[in-house]
Order: structure tokens, then C-alpha cells, then sequence
């Protein structure tokens, strides 16, 4: 699946970490691994104490993930 496929089929938002969670199966620590390993998008800044993820980049990663496993 392109890039261009997954941004068709997703209309693009900020998830915030539940969401995050809820789609990738990971916890915030894992999450935060993957990121610090250059493993996983980074979030955006949002506010004080508030990040997000781009839609996109979430599900584009996902996407990767299930094509490595071919």
C-alpha cells in the first residue's frame, strides 16, 4: 500500500495517545522507545503539556509494518 493509497483511504487529523494506542497496539513506553530508536513518527507539540500524531504518518507506519511481514 503507497503513501498516496493510505492518505485516499484516511481523511488526515492529530490523534492523540489513546488513539495512537488503540491503533498500534502499543503502550506509551513502547511507543516512546520506538520513537527514541527513530522507529516510529514523532509527535507534534500541541501545547504546554499536549502532543499528537499526524493521522497519516500513523498509518502510513502501520501499513509499512504489514508489508514487512510479507
Amino acid at each position: 500500500m503507497s503513501e498516496s493509497t493510505v492518505a485516499a483511504s484516511a481523511e488526515r487529523r492529530i490523534l492523540r495517545r489513546p488513539e495512537v494506542e488503540a491503533k498500534t497496539g502499543f503502550k506509551r513506553a513502547h511507543i516512546y522507545n520506538l520513537i527514541k530508536q527513530g522507529r516510529f513518527p514523532k509527535p507534534m507539540r500541541l501545547g504546554v503539556r499536549a502532543v499528537g500524531w499526524d493521522s497519516l504518518e500513523i498509518e502510513a507506519w502501520i501499513a509499512e509494518r504489514l508489508n514487512e511481514r510479507v
